[in-house]
């Protein structure tokens, strides 16, 4: 992930598309717009939070562009992110310190009212809505990200500062192991600059997947949620999709 993902997807072109085949939502964002909310995030969590390279992070949130925000923007400033899917809901999380408060957690709002979740403590606590526009309610004691996430500029890190060997997960993974892994995966998906993914977020939760393989590769990324399987072959045709996952 520290590496630089290769520049493929022509100015104006959307990077990121997501879709709600349930609501009709539908965001198309481009490097450009994509980068600057990953740059409101970055500040957010560096300057907002006040947190430095090594912090933990914890990410309980599905494949959404907001999630993609929220992601790209901690790993920018050296973060360690500790992913945590919907499908492993109430699972032990094996990790180092994950008995300890992490320094920032993003849930849900869905997520954080399940039983089956045990959403960890954190020094800093937002909620993260899937749906359009603010959230018409926040639990005392946490925030709204995309309330929050506007007080900062679109300024992106230094990338610079960022090391290979720097962890990217609280287990230890490093920038550079996670960019070979990236490279690798978009390698066994045949993914080459300028293909366009269509992705079926309820089928690929982890960001490897719909979010670092694709940048790696130099690919833009087309998430449904909600996609009826049967409207799959219809949909990649839409989108001009030339690979689907």
């Amino acid at each position: 992930m520290a590496d630089p993902a290769p520049v493929a997807v022509a100015t104006g072109e959307p990077l990121l598309s997501y879709l709600d085949g349930a609501t009709g939502e539908r965001t198309d964002l481009t490097a450009q717009q994509f980068g600057a909310w990953a740059a409101r995030s970055a500040g957010l969590l560096r300057d907002g939070c006040g947190l430095r390279p090594g912090d933990r992070v914890a990410v309980l949130l599905p494949p959404h562009w907001r999630t993609a925000a929220v992601l790209i923007g901690a790993w920018s400033v050296g973060l360690a992110v500790s992913f945590r899917p919907r499908a492993l809901a109430g699972l032990p999380v094996l990790e180092p310190g994950a008995d300890r408060p992490y320094d920032a957690v993003f849930v849900t709002p869905e997520r954080l009212d399940d039983w089956l979740e045990d959403v960890p403590e954190g020094t800093h606590r937002y909620l993260v809505g899937t749906g359009p526009g603010p959230l018409s309610q926040v639990p005392l004691g946490w925030l709204d990200w995309s309330a929050e996430v506007l007080r900062h500029p679109e300024i992106a890190p230094d990338l610079g500062a960022l090391r290979p060997s720097d962890p990217a997960s609280p287990d230890g993974t490093s920038y550079g192991e996670w960019g070979a892994v990236s490279r690798e995966y978009a390698r066994q998906l045949d993914l080459r600059a300028g293909d366009r993914l269509l992705v079926d977020a309820a089928e690929h939760e982890q960001p490897l997947k719909w979010l670092l393989a694709p940048l790696a590769a130099g690919a833009s990324v087309v998430l449904c949620a909600n996609l009826d399987p049967a409207d799959r072959d219809a949909r990649a045709a839409a989108e001009q999709a030339t690979r689907v996952l």
